[in-house]
């Protein structure tokens, strides 16, 4: 296993792979001017992972084209691991453009399930691979922001970056 820190203009992001392809994408809330940011940020990495920039040279060129404007789809593999049902919530998540959010109604209609919307709530925030499977783009069926293990506000940052409609 493997993993690097990505500087972008909302906070280091710590990433993680195997051979296969990118496991974890993890917003950190450290800012990018911090000058220590490794030292706060070893408890996300286990210790028996090695720091490997090369092995995130796709991802991170992606990243940059994405928060330049450039990039509205990513296209790197993963190895992400969760239950049938994750995957499956996951799976319907990346169908959502950039520029638009859906319901957690939708994503259990999506899959099949329309009585799952807690069930498919939880799997969104068990998403472990952010920003790539675009769990930030599910909003409250008011109109309204609901939970992001990032916080409300980088998820209000990630939608007006992307151009989407949210109720504030």
């Amino acid at each position: 296993m493997y993993y690097t820190y990505y500087k972008s203009p909302l906070g280091v992001i710590a990433l993680t792979a195997n051979d296969q392809g990118l496991t974890t994408l993890t917003f950190t809330n450290i800012e990018v001017a911090s000058k220590e940011f490794k030292d706060s940020t070893t408890s996300i990495i286990p210790k028996s992972y090695q720091e490997n920039a090369e092995k995130f040279t796709q991802v991170c060129q992606q990243l940059t084209e994405y928060f330049s404007g450039e990039r509205k789809k990513f296209d790197i593999p993963l190895a992400v691991t969760g239950t049938p049902f994750q995957q499956k919530v996951w799976c319907a998540l990346c169908k959502i453009k950039q520029g638009e959010t859906k319901t957690y109604a939708w994503l259990a209609k999506e899959i099949n399930n329309e009585k799952a919307v807690r069930a498919v709530g939880s799997a969104n925030g068990a998403n472990p691979i952010a920003l790539i499977i675009p769990c930030h783009r599910i909003i409250g069926s008011n109109g309204k922001l609901t939970g992001y293990a990032g916080g409300l506000a980088l998820k209000a940052k990630l939608l007006m970056h992307e151009g989407a409609f949210f109720k504030p």
